[in-house]
């Protein structure tokens, strides 16, 4: 399994300080991997990386989405500090999320004459899946203050894992455009899996999913679940522990988000 800085998937390419590039026939180590992104200063590209073993998962590469999220990891970072982290992040995540959105042509008048400019043609629906959630969507309404905001609580039940529902608060007409359903963690994948029925069985057509960690078993489960939800995470973390908590993770987000701990 690739970690966060991983490649395209069928020729793994890098590139190096000079500008040239090679791409080996064989697949490419997390170990050496790791060195060779180091030896290319640190990073690939600077848009999301598609992993060929999940795809419908796209790792941001980003320096600064990865060294904000270094702050977020250590375990000394104020409750403060980690909630203005995550509001960071997703809204340096939100811009290439919204790629694919459709536009259309408005009519407007500047200062100086007429013009045609264009402006996303459809209804906008953020739904952080509470708790958590809230601590990413602030900085995406940052971005998108016109969007929607829907709300799913879910709670893990620490014995089986499996989410159970207490609340869906969702927009009527979610089927007008895209849905991105925010959750700092993906674990074991069944809240989000979960949420992503709620919102299907609402209505949704187009949904995205926003995450700041994501373990392998959880990437899994929405492949298997929700082939087609594409998923942005700014890590693929290494694995989940016999409690359903990812390593090396950053703890519970919820609690650092609210100061729980």
């Amino acid at each position: 399994r690739l970690d966060a800085r991983s490649t395209q998937p069928g020729s793994q390419r890098v590139t190096d300080t000079a500008g040239s590039s090679s791409t080996p026939t064989t697949p490419v180590s997390p170990d050496a991997l790791s060195v060779a992104v180091s030896r290319a200063g640190g990073y690939l590209g600077d848009m999301p990386e598609t992993i060929a073993e999940y795809p419908n998962l796209r790792v941001f590469s980003h320096p600064l989405i990865h060294h904000k999220l270094s702050y977020a990891r250590v375990a000394g970072t104020s409750f403060r500090a980690f909630r203005a982290l995550l509001t960071q992040i997703a809204g340096l995540m939100v811009y290439e999320v919204t790629r694919s959105f459709p536009v259309q042509d408005v009519q407007i008048e500047t200062p100086l004459e007429s013009m045609v400019a264009q402006r996303i043609a459809v209804k906008i629906t953020v739904c952080p899946v509470l708790r958590a959630g809230l601590g990413m969507t602030e900085g995406v309404l940052d971005i998108m203050p016109e969007a929607r905001v829907g709300h799913i609580g879910l709670v893990r039940d620490e014995k089986t894992l499996q989410p159970v529902t207490y609340m869906s608060k969702l927009p009527k007409d979610l089927d007008a455009g895209p849905v991105i359903l925010i959750d700092p963690m993906l674990a074991t994948g069944g809240s989000a899996s979960k949420a992503i029925s709620l919102l299907k069985d609402a209505g949704a057509k187009d949904v995205h999913m926003i995450c700041l960690v994501a373990a392998p078993e959880g990437v899994q489960k929405m492949q298997d679940d929700h082939p087609d939800v594409i998923v942005y995470a700014a890590a693929l973390d290494r694995e989940l522990d016999e409690n359903g908590y990812i390593h090396p993770g950053l703890g519970d987000a919820g609690d650092r988000v609210f100061g729980t701990l």
